[in-house]
């Protein structure tokens, strides 16, 4: 049953729905942006967990250079071991029709008796390789999307050093490669990389592996600590050259599907919390001029016998119809740009089915937010409400104090104008109303911020990473370490302009009880391909002895220059070593290690070998150089830097620009939201000052720049404001962002604060005009009527 009060409710809202309506679509962004993130990071986990489950993800992974197959049964023996796969895992290369670079395979065998344990095959169509088929090949299906791949299509390969060729049976995924990346690179790269599936015995005769494996995978019992098994099977298996087993929280691709689900969360709470501050700043301004206009209202509601709780219950529904709106629409924004994220999470992961999953308890979540955030934002004026007695009411409320300013006290508005000594006075006598509007724009203005601060970093990272720090085009990567006489053919391939051998090797980094697997590359002294700098910018000289990491590897590991890591080489006799930390260097890709290509063959004790070359290609010969590339045995594959870059702005590039176009047009709404309803709130209130103004003689342009001088000047101490705000937020998001994958630089342009302040700047334009139109259509005689 509607009450009498619940139709006042509905009039006053249809009397200033146009204020409802931004207040709502401002906490509507909150609610999606709450909804979105719980929603994105339970579909993500639900779908990786039951992928895991049902297809048996391995708990360990390790590899050796070679090993015999009897050691399946040493290895079972392992406390805590439940299941152990032994592999053939070879790299190749592919010769793809139409592509210039050669495309990099990782191959993977499967059992002869088609009995798959662990790392099962999802099988989108086709079939197994059959028991003799030779080279009978399931191939990954992002690969196959990037290349058209059907059943029945052959492609040409380079296997052991030998032309051949792989014969596509299937079509499939694999939980093993959910992120599939090139092995040491942490960017997805489909036309470039894929990943196929042979049976074992075509996989090792042409690897002369037969009898043997060289990668092994492992489940676990429940409740076993994969560590201990880890320096188990490491004992086992060092005299085959192991390289050290490592847990599935050190994979590359759950390890990457891991930083991205922190990413998610750390925009989880932080960024709906704005958007529902700004809301609360708007409810309260809202509902606080409508008690006051309202004050005869609630004397005659209190006359009538409601009491003052009824009349607080009552102003109070305006927040809930609000926070009602609010959430409904947010729900649906939620809903759709759920789908619009997880359509560009399916650029870098791959599961046989990821659907959108609403998060029931991120529902419940944003509408408990929303209310408090509604009812803290409308406390102040429902108090007002309450405490008001019915004689107080009904007398007017008592006349500003219109005495000079400040500024006007300290001579600053000397030669200014009456209009603007009249919107001086006006802030200055309602300093809580003009706080909270300056408030509001701020945190719009630092909303807006946080878009373009994203798009200067990810632009300072290309620029850094793929420019500055590296200048080749191409990097060489062997598939075994050969003579340093290998560097003259290289330097002698089709255009090749300079050429600088690379020593590269695996170890185990280690400070205390922190630890981490990685690649440490050794460079030549006099190297002018790679420019290592440091957080200042300044170059850094690789020293004869010691070791340069990057930043992020000096946190992750404690230390500090001077310091000593313990290195633990994982390939050859994995010996212990002791290095000095010589330097740190600004690097925003992965974490590295670089040494002196000397002081890495001292190291590893052996002669001048090299496994890569950094090179400068003349890009007239390009075709030339890789026909050659192509049919070189020893190369193992060729990254070309421009690649590179394209896979980086189709995978992370592509998600950080969805952020931010989605973060630029709810700061948008924010921005107008908060300008329009401060202007229609001073024209409410001010109605009949404004009129007095007209009647004594005031022209429409200068009534019009009392009340919007009054708005220029709040805008523009919001804007120094916002910027700060805006700082510290890009600051917190970019951090949240950055993981030991890929780190944005914190860079903000100037050209990016000025493109906030425009777009603040034109929302108040909007605005201003909006409430200029209505200013001119003002009711002189009824504006100065007693108020209701």
């Amino acid at each position: 049953m509607i009450t009498t009060l619940d139709r006042k409710l509905l009039r006053d809202i249809g009397g200033m729905k146009g204020q409802v309506l931004m207040v709502s679509l401002v906490m509507a962004c909150g609610v999606a942006m709450m909804i979105v993130s719980q929603s994105v990071i339970m579909s993500l986990e639900a779908t990786r967990d039951s992928y895991y489950q049902r297809y048996q993800m391995p708990d360990v992974f390790g590899q050796v250079k070679s090993a015999p197959l009897s050691m399946k049964e040493r290895m079972s023996r392992i406390p805590g071991v439940a299941t152990v796969d032994l592999r053939v895992v070879k790299g190749a290369l592919l010769d793809m029709q139409g592509m210039q670079e050669p495309v990099r395979a990782r191959l993977v065998s499967l059992p002869d008796d088609g009995k798959l344990n662990l790392n099962q095959i999802f099988l989108r169509r086709g079939r197994l390789p059959a028991a003799g088929g030779q080279r009978e090949a399931v191939v990954s299906e992002a690969f196959a999307q990037a290349h058209g791949l059907q059943i029945g299509d052959r492609i040409s390969a380079i296997l052991n050093g030998h032309r051949d060729h792989l014969d596509i049976c299937g079509i499939g995924l694999s939980p093993e490669f959910v992120f599939e990346a090139p092995p040491g690179q942490t960017l997805p790269d489909n036309r470039h990389y894929g990943v196929f599936w042979l049976r074992y015995q075509s996989l090792a005769a042409a690897f002369d592996l037969d009898g043997a494996f060289n990668d092994f995978c492992m489940d676990l019992s429940p409740g076993t600590q994969p560590k201990k098994v880890i320096e188990e099977v490491d004992q086992l298996l060092v005299t085959y050259g192991s390289p050290g087993a490592y847990a599935l929280s050190d994979h590359s691709s759950s390890k990457r599907l891991g930083d991205e689900l922190r990413i998610v969360r750390a925009l989880a709470l932080a960024y709906p919390v704005v958007f529902l501050c700004v809301a609360a700043f708007m409810v309260n301004s809202v509902t606080s001029r409508l008690v006051r206009l309202q004050r005869e209202q609630i004397a005659q509601l209190k006359a009538l016998g409601y009491t003052s709780w009824q009349v607080g219950g009552h102003y109070l529904n305006y927040a809930l119809v609000i926070v009602v709106a609010g959430t409904a629409v947010g729900i649906f924004a939620g809903w759709r740009l759920g789908h619009v994220m997880l359509g560009v999470y399916t650029l870098l992961f791959h599961f046989p089915d990821l659907q959108f999953q609403l998060d029931q308890g991120a529902l419940v979540m944003a509408l408990v937010i929303s209310i408090l955030a509604a009812v803290l934002g409308v406390a102040g004026a429902v108090w007002l409400a309450v405490r008001l007695s019915p004689a107080e009411a009904m007398r007017p409320e008592p006349p500003a104090n219109f005495k000079p300013s400040l500024l006007e006290r300290l001579g600053f508005t000397r030669g200014t104008g009456l209009v603007f000594r009249m919107a001086l006075r006006n802030i200055e006598r309602r300093p809580v109303q003009s706080g909270f509007t300056v408030a509001g724009l701020a945190l719009a203005t630092g909303l807006l911020v946080l878009p373009g601060a994203l798009a200067d970093s990810v632009d300072q990272l290309l620029t850094y990473q793929w420019n500055d720090q590296f200048r080749q085009n191409v990097v060489i990567h062997m598939q075994d370490p050969v003579s340093r006489n290998t560097l003259h053919d290289l330097e002698h391939l089709p255009g090749t302009i300079l050429a600088e051998p690379v020593r590269g090797f695996i170890a185990r980094l280690s400070n205390a009880h922190h630890e981490r697997r990685l690649f440490i590359l050794g460079c030549a002294q006099n190297h002018k391909l790679i420019h290592p700098r440091d957080s200042q910018g300044r170059p850094i000289k690789l020293p004869r002895e010691g070791v340069v990491v990057s930043q992020k590897l000096g946190q992750v590991l404690g230390v500090k220059i001077g310091d000593q890591l313990q290195v633990q080489v994982l390939e050859g006799r994995c010996e212990h070593q002791v290095v000095t930390v010589s330097g740190f260097m600004a690097d925003f890709y992965g974490m590295t290690a670089y040494m002196d290509i000397d002081a890495v063959r001292r190291l590893l004790r052996e002669g001048e070998t090299m496994t890569g070359a950094f090179l400068t290609v003349d890009e007239k010969r390009w075709d030339e150089f890789m026909r050659e590339v192509k049919d070189q045995p020893k190369i193992e594959f060729a990254s070309v830097k421009k690649n590179e870059l394209a896979a980086f702005r189709a995978s992370t590039g592509q998600s950080i620009g969805t952020l931010r176009q989605l973060f630029l047009w709810m700061a948008v709404i924010v921005a107008f939201g908060v300008v329009y309803n401060s202007a229609r709130i001073a024209l409410s209130e001010r109605g009949r000052d404004l009129a007095t103004l007209r009647v004594v003689g005031l022209t429409k342009r200068e009534v019009s720049g009392v009340l919007l001088g009054e708005l220029t000047l709040l805008v523009l101490a919001a804007l120094p404001l916002g910027l700060v705000f805006g700082s510290v937020l890009a600051s917190y998001v970019i951090s949240a962002v950055s993981n030991e994958t890929v780190r944005l630089p914190q860079y903000i342009s100037s050209i990016t604060y000025a493109k906030s302040v425009l777009v603040v700047l034109a929302a108040a334009g909007a605005s201003f005009g909006m409430v200029g139109f209505m200013l001119n259509k003002l009711d002189l005689v009824s504006v100065l009527k007693a108020r209701d």
